[in-house]
C-alpha cells in the first residue's frame, strides 16, 4: 500500500507495540501531527508542557514498564529541548526512540529558520542518530532504530526526517518486528569455569547489584545467587529493587552516600561480585584503594566496561540473566557464617539514622514507606532529596525506583514520574523533590492535571540547594555561593494556580495526614514540605576518597569536639 511519510512513522510505532508518545508540535513536525490524529484510537500522544518534559516522561514510561519510551518534537529549539532528557537515557541505558523533524531537505545547511545539525548534536548521546532524507528508507530506519534501543545494553536513539520526506509517499509493507534476543553471542565457556572457580573458593564473598540487573531482569538468579552462597549484597542506585532491601543479606547502598557496613565490607571481601554495574567514581571513590584486598568478578553486557574504571581479574560478558542462569548450576551452596555475621554486625553498629526532633527529609520517606507498605513507584529529582529517597525508602521489587543516576538531571523526577504513571496506571507514583530541582520543571505539573491522573509530588523545600550547600559547608568553609534561593516562591497557590490540590507540611505531626490525602487523591496534588537548610545527608565519602574513609553525622559531631 502506499502511505506518506507521517503515517509510516505512526505505522512503524505501531508495529513495534508503542501505545503512547510524549511531545510537543511545531511548524516542522506538523505532517506527523495529523498522522497522529488520524490514528488517534490507536496511539495516544501525551502533550507536555515543554520538550525536556517529553523526553523525561518516556524515560519514566521506559524504566518503569521496559518497554521503550517514545517522544518527539519540531526541529530547532524543539529538538535541541530533547538533548538533556536523551543525554539522561544514554547514561542510565534506557531503551528511547526520540523522533524530530527538520526542515525540507531544499533547505538543509542553509542556517533556514529553526534549523538544526540534531542528529549531529546527539551523536555523543545516543546509540545511534539518523537522518532519513529518502522516504523509501523511512520505514527501515524506524524498524532498526527501535532494535538498537532495545538490544544488547539498551539506549536512546534519534530519528531526523525533513519536513518533504513526512509529506512524500512510497510503498509501505508491514512487517512484524523480529524479538530482540538476550546478548550472548560474547558469553565464553572458559569466563564462565572461572566465575564459578572464584565463587566457589571465595571466603568473604559481597555482590554488588547495579542497574544491569533491573535491565536484563536478572532479580531472581541475583536473589538465589546470594542465598546460595549467603554473601551480604550491596547495590548501586540503579540497582535499587533488583535485590529486595528487605532481606537481611542486603546492606544498603555502596559508595559516596552507601551505608558504613557496605563500604567497609567491601574493602575486606576477598570477592567482590559485581552484577551489572559500571564502577561509577560516585561508587568507587579513588579508584587505587578500591576493594583492594579483593578478587574482582564483573558480569557486564558491554565489553566497554570490563577495566575502564577499575582492573577486574576476570569478567563474563554478556546479558545478566543470561549469565548467572549457566553459573548457577555449579555455584555450590555455602555458609560464610563468620563473613555474614561480621557484615551484619557492621549493620547493626552503624545504622542509617537522622534528627527525630524536627521535620526531616528521612522522617517524610519513612512515613510515605509505611503508609504504601513498600507498593509505590517512587521518582526522584537529584540531589539530598534522591538520596534520602534511596536510603529510607525499602525497594523490594525492581522498577518501582526511577532516578537520574549518571547523568544527575535536576528535574528529570516529574515529567518521569508522569511517564510512569502513563505506563502503570494501577500503581501509586510519588516524585519526591528538592525545592530547586522543582522549579526546573514545574510547568509539568500543567501536564500532569491535564492527564487527570493520581500523582504526588512531595517538594523537600529547604529555600536551598541542598546538597550543593552541604558540600561548602563541609569543604568550601561555608560560603553559600549562590544556592541560598531566598524568594518568595509559594508552592501551594503555584500547585493551585495550574489546577492542582497543594498541602503545606510544617511539622511531623502533620506528615501522616498530609500523605494520607495525598496517597488518595483522584488527581494531582503537591505537597510543599518546609525542612530546614542546615540538614545533611550521611553517610557520605568525600571526593576522590577512599570509600573506607565513610563518615556519618556521629562522626562529624566527634570531631568538631576534638578540634
Amino acid at each position: 500500500m502506499e502511505l506518506n511519510g507521517s503515517d509510516i512513522i505512526v505505522e512503524c510505532m505501531l508495529e513495534q507495540g508503542v501505545d503512547t508518545v510524549f511531545g510537543y508540535p511545531g511548524g516542522a513536525i506538523l505532517n506527523v501531527y495529523d498522522a497522529l490524529y488520524k490514528y488517534r484510537d490507536r496511539i495516544t500522544h501525551i502533550l507536555t508542557s515543554h520538550e525536556q518534559g517529553a523526553s523525561h516522561a518516556a524515560d519514566g514510561y521506559a524504566r518503569a514498564t521496559g518497554k521503550v519510551g517514545v517522544c518527539m518534537a519540531t526541529s530547532g529549539p524543539g529538538a535541541t529541548n530533547l538533548v538533556t532528557g536523551i543525554a539522561t537515557a544514554y547514561m542510565d541505558s534506557v531503551p528511547l526512540v526520540a523522533v524530530t523533524c527538520n526542515v525540507a531537505n531544499s533547505l538543509l545547511g542553509k542556517d533556514s529558520f529553526q534549523e538544526v545539525d540534531i542528529a549531529g548534536i546527539v551523536m555523543p548521546v545516543t546509540k545511534h542518530s539518523f537522518i532519513v532524507k529518502d522516504v523509501t528508507k523511512l520505514a527501515d530506519t524506524m524498524r532498526r532504530a527501535f532494535r538498537i534501543a532495545k538490544s544488547g545494553r539498551p539506549g536512546p536513539v534519534l530519528v531526523d526526517v525533513p519536513k518533504d520526506v513526512t509529506a512524500a509517499v512510497t510503498d509501505f509493507t508491514p512487517k512484524h518486528p523480529v524479538p530482540v534476543e538476550p546478548s550472548t553471542e560474547k558469553i565464553r565457556e572458559t569466563d564462565i569455569q572461572e566465575a564459578i572457580r572464584l565463587i566457589n573458593e571465595a571466603q568473604k564473598p559481597y555482590i554488588f547489584v547495579g542497574g544491569g540487573a533491573v535491565i536484563s531482569g536478572a532479580w531472581q538468579e541475583v536473589r538465589e545467587l546470594a542465598h546460595t552462597i549467603n554473601a551480604p549484597v550491596c547495590d548501586s542506585l540503579m540497582g535499587k529493587g533488583a535485590f529486595s532491601g528487605l532481606d537481611p543479606l542486603y546492606t544498603g547502598m555502596l559508595g559516596m552516600h552507601g551505608t558504613k557496613a557496605s563500604n567497609l565490607g567491601v574493602m575486606e571481601c576477598d570477592l567482590l561480585i559485581v552484577l551489572g554495574a559500571r564502577f561509577s567514581d560516585r561508587i568507587t571513590g579513588n579508584p587505587q584503594t578500591f576493594a583492594k584486598k579483593a578478587k574482582i568478578l564483573q558480569i557486564d553486557v558491554d565489553a566497554a566496561e570490563i577495566n575502564k574504571n577499575i582492573q577486574v581479574d576476570t569478567c563474563v560478558i554478556g546479558d545478566l540473566k543470561e549469565v548467572l542462569k549457566r553459573i548457577l548450576p555449579s555455584v555450590k551452596p555455602a555458609q560464610h557464617r563468620e563473613w555474614t555475621e561480621h557484615i551484619m554486625d557492621l549493620s547493626s553498629r552503624y545504622p542509617l539514622s537522622y534528627r527525630k526532633d524536627i521535620l526531616t527529609g528521612p522522617f517524610i520517606i519513612e512515613t510515605l514507606y509505611r503508609l504504601t507498605g513498600g507498593n509505590a513507584v517512587i521518582v526522584t529529582e537529584v540531589g539530598q532529596n534522591q538520596m534520602w529517597a534511596a536510603q529510607y525508602y525499602r525497594y523490594d521489587k525492581p522498577r518501582t525506583f526511577l532516578s537520574s543516576g549518571g547523568l544527575g538531571t535536576m528535574g528529570y523526577g516529574l515529567g518521569a514520574s508522569i511517564g510512569a504513571k502513563v505506563g502503570c496506571p494501577d500503581k501509586t507514583v510519588v516524585n519526591i523533590a528538592g525545592d530547586g530541582c522543582f522549579r526546573m520543571n514545574m510547568n509539568e505539573i500543567a501536564t500532569a492535571v491535564r492527564l487527570g491522573k493520581p500523582l504526588v509530588q512531595i517538594v523537600l523545600n529547604n529555600h536551598v540547594l541542598g546538597m550543593v550547600r552541604q558540600w561548602q559547608t563541609l569543604f568550601y568553609e561555608k560560603r553559600y555561593s549562590a544556592t541560598v534561593l531566598d524568594d518568595k516562591v509559594d508552592f501551594v497557590k503555584l500547585a493551585e494556580a495550574m489546577g492542582a490540590k497543594g498541602i503545606r507540611v510544617t511539622t511531623c505531626a502533620e506528615v501522616e495526614d498530609a500523605l494520607k490525602q495525598a496517597l488518595a487523591s483522584d488527581g494531582p496534588i503537591v505537597l510543599d514540605c518546609l525542612i530546614d537548610q542546615d540538614l545533611s545527608v550521611y553517610p557520605m565519602v568525600p571526593a576522590g576518597a577512599s570509600i573506607a574513609e565513610v563518615f556519618d553525622e556521629e562522626d562529624m559531631k566527634n570531631h568538631e569536639q576534638s578540634v
